[in-house]
């Protein structure tokens, strides 16, 4: 049995099960919210699975389901060298969503990561500890500082709002995800020019490591054929 893994709640299971149903294939819930269990219907041989999207892809990477929706920017931050792991089937279209890099408004002078650059070495001499730059992020932020060549910071981790760690007073600076950069700009934060980390949006995924019969690897390309 193929095992499809989608996530379970909100706007981006709608949009997963009215992708699926344009292309003939019918996801649905069955039982209640706080039940995890549902079917497939419009072709045989796949079992859905429904999973919260940041727990898709350390499935995906274990081999536990097949193909998976979940975030480009999930996937590269979960899933260290994730091209052995997983590999993308389909941009779906929807879950837009931009990871960028934002400084406060009042830095009327930093446009750039270069200007940041400069900002955070001139930071930690005047105060003694690196400039904090507070994300969820981790993985994506340290390579894409490493590639532009800013070195004098700290990630701070934010698993809540991280917009407002600034106006807290916890970070100088965030990387995280927007869609419209309205909450940036609601608590004066600005993005960087050349601050995307990751263009993101809901993809399909397939695992490399998943283990396939002669007859689900039938199924998996009668279902490929059916959604590309």
């Amino acid at each position: 049995m193929i095992k499809l893994g989608v996530p379970s709640k909100g706007r981006l299971m709608e949009k997963t099960f009215d992708w699926f149903a344009r292309r003939e294939v019918h996801l649905a819930r069955t039982g209640s919210d706080r039940e995890y269990a549902g079917e497939v219907a419009g072709i045989d041989g796949v079992a859905l699975v429904l999973l919260s999207a940041g727990e898709i892809p350390r499935e995906l990477a274990a081999g536990r389901i097949h193909l998976g929706v979940t975030g480009t920017d999930l996937i590269h931050e979960k899933l260290p060298l994730w091209e052995q792991q997983v590999e993308p089937i389909a941009e779906m279209g929807f879950g837009h969503a931009d990871l960028v890099l934002a400084v406060p408004q009042g830095w009327v002078d930093v446009d750039l990561t270069d200007d940041l650059d400069a900002v955070a070495a001139m930071f930690r001499e005047r105060h003694g500890f690196r400039l904090r730059i507070a994300t969820k992020y981790h993985r994506l932020v340290r390579e894409f500082l490493r590639e532009v060549g800013v070195a004098d910071y700290q990630l701070v981790d934010s698993q809540g709002a991280t917009e407002g760690t600034v106006a807290n007073e916890t970070a100088e600076a965030i990387a995280d995800i927007t869609s419209s950069g309205e909450t940036l700009r609601a608590n004066h934060l600005k993005i960087l020019q050349d601050g995307l980390i990751l263009a993101s949006q809901a993809t399909l995924w397939r695992s490399r490591v998943a283990d396939v019969n002669d007859g689900e690897r039938a199924n998996m390309r009668t279902l490929l054929d059916r959604l590309t």
